[in-house]
């Protein structure tokens, strides 16, 4: 596969900035080390993602899809919670790409490991610090936010679950 020479091609340029409010009190959920939304700090957005390729690199972030947890509402693929003990994940905005990746599975590679792992949801790059985010801030453009299945697949102590850095591809179905 040949890249392309034009820059653009390969770069996500942040598409807006959002002003943090601060959250009613009890409304942002701080489980599994969430960010909560600073009031006047601004927070930069994004409608795309870097491009995918076979080893598109990424962040890996720890999220609860569980009725009640971090993730606030139901998942956007198949409006459903989803147990801890699964492996599923949300994208970014651009990789999630309007619900196509939905329900899809993609491979992520860590820690010297590998899992296969459901995409359920989106972890929203375009806006956050409101209701429907629990009040967190947008995602980063190159986030795969999962469940602690994957961390656990993955072999990563449980003291050092939340942020690491890793490679996905589409799974082959």
């Amino acid at each position: 596969m040949r890249l392309s020479s034009d820059p653009r091609a390969q770069s996500c340029n942040p598409s807006g900035k959002i002003k943090g409010i601060k959250p009613p009190p009890g409304q942002c959920n701080t489980e599994n080390d969430s960010d909560c939304c600073k009031e006047g700090k601004y927070y930069t957005t994004y409608t795309c993602s870097p491009p995918v390729s076979s080893q598109t690199k990424a962040t890996l972030t720890l999220n609860s899809f569980e009725a009640g947890g971090d993730g606030g509402g139901p998942s956007e693929c198949d409006n459903q919670y989803h147990s801890d003990d699964d492996p599923v994940v949300a994208l970014s905005t651009g990789w999630f790409n309007h619900k196509k990746r939905c329900l899809q599975y993609i491979n992520i590679y860590g820690n010297g490991k590998s899992v296969r792992a459901k995409v359920v949801d989106e972890c929203d790059s375009t806006m956050g610090c409101d209701s429907d985010h629990d009040y967190q801030p947008p995602c980063d453009n190159n986030i795969v936010d999962a469940s602690k299945a994957v961390w656990k697949a993955l072999g990563v102590p449980q003291d050092q679950w939340g942020g690491m850095d890793i490679y996905w591809d589409d799974a082959d179905d």
